[in-house]
């Protein structure tokens, strides 16, 4: 790879980390083609992208980023593999069923919406992470929960005080 081409690849692969908020460094080596396609073929299922990247550019890549990733520098050992997602747990989730078969991918580290996370141990935490999405659902449907039981209630309450009241009226006749 010539000056140029390393360059380049900074260049993207900055840019790539400025648009992403979530990211996973992940080492897949030692995994056979097989393996290697089939966690390929897994995160373009669930819109994962994947790609092995050398430690050097990534670190470069990172420094030239406005966030300050120095946290992530003792992550950039050995073989490293880089998986963007748009959904914050769905890497941790490939990596957790592709583990049911092989003993690889382990995750090195990650970056989730301006938060890191270091080591293995980590990705039961991500898998149980809900998106902005999911949370901002959550928050609807509590804020929704209240009115519509009092909103019931009332329904249900004035069905049975207006019998009341019928009753009543008609006993006293």
């Amino acid at each position: 790879m010539t000056r140029e081409e390393k360059n380049k690849a900074i260049d993207a692969l900055s840019v790539q980390l400025a648009d992403n908020k979530n990211f996973y460094l992940t080492d897949i080596s030692g995994l056979n083609a097989e393996s290697s396609s089939n966690l390929r073929r897994v995160c373009f299922k669930s819109d994962v992208q994947i790609q092995v990247i050398k430690n050097t550019l990534l670190r470069k890549a990172m420094e030239k980023n406005d966030i300050d990733f120095e946290q992530m520098y003792d992550s950039l050992k050995g073989n490293t593999a880089i998986m963007f997602a748009e959904s914050s747990n769905a890497p941790a989730k490939i990596i957790k069923e592709f583990r049911k078969k092989k003993d690889k991918p382990i995750l090195k580290s990650a970056f989730i919406e301006e938060s890191f996370y270091f080591g293995d141990d980590q990705v039961e935490v991500l898998c149980s992470l809900k998106s902005k999405e999911e949370l901002i659902g959550d928050i609807i449907t509590l804020l929704q929960s209240p009115p519509k039981t009092v909103i019931s209630s009332l329904q249900s309450a004035g069905g049975t005080l207006s019998g009341i009241l019928k009753t009543l009226s008609e006993r006293s006749e």
